[in-house]
């Protein structure tokens, strides 16, 4: 009889056994995935960049000013980060039309700081860069586009025409240290 009970102990001895191996795979499996899924302190957002650039307004209406040599106008509007992040941004013309644009010297301020200047024609998405300082998320910076008719240009000029569209373009400053535009 005790053959028997030998023989009964060793079964619940290895069940025991074979039980408790289980929980430790168990539980050794569940720290492993744990640890994948998990990484603390590793966080990552995803974001939006958006600029309002004069309320969607142009700068100088269609037929405001007859330019004449030596004639100097000057326009202010803004531009507002409405991104979820700073951003580096830039300003240039697009959809440029007319003879005026190469005579036309355009000068891009904000406050006394100026930001580009030459001429029309010259002021394209290709040639011009960030600006030097980011905008923060919700800020708006008032501007001043000042447009000079040079009074050399004479009458090579007269009856010229100009279009154009004024653009912007911005991008986040977070891991963008040399304000790329890719």
């Amino acid at each position: 009889m005790q053959n028997r009970n030998d023989t009964g102990k060793k079964i619940t001895g290895s069940i025991a056994a074979i039980f408790v191996l289980a929980v430790c795979l168990c539980i050794t499996t569940f720290a492993l995935v744990w640890s994948t899924v998990s990484v603390e302190n590793n966080l990552f957002h995803t974001g939006s960049v958006k600029i309002e650039l004069n309320g969607g307004k142009p700068v100088i209406e269609e037929h405001e000013f007859l330019f004449e040599p030596g004639m100097t106008v000057e326009k202010n509007f803004y531009i507002e980060n409405q991104s979820t992040w700073d951003v580096w941004y830039r300003l240039y013309f697009v959809n440029v039309e007319g003879g005026l644009a190469d005579t036309l010297e355009v000068v891009l301020k904000d406050g006394d700081k100026v930001i580009w200047s030459g001429k029309l024609s010259e002021m394209t998405k290709d040639r011009t860069a960030a600006t030097a300082d980011m905008m923060k998320i919700n800020e708006r910076k008032d501007l001043t586009l000042s447009f000079h008719f040079p009074e050399e240009a004479g009458n090579e000029a007269q009856g010229l025409y100009l279009s154009f569209d004024l653009a912007a373009d911005a991008v986040q400053t977070k891991n963008n240290p040399n304000r790329l535009f890719d």
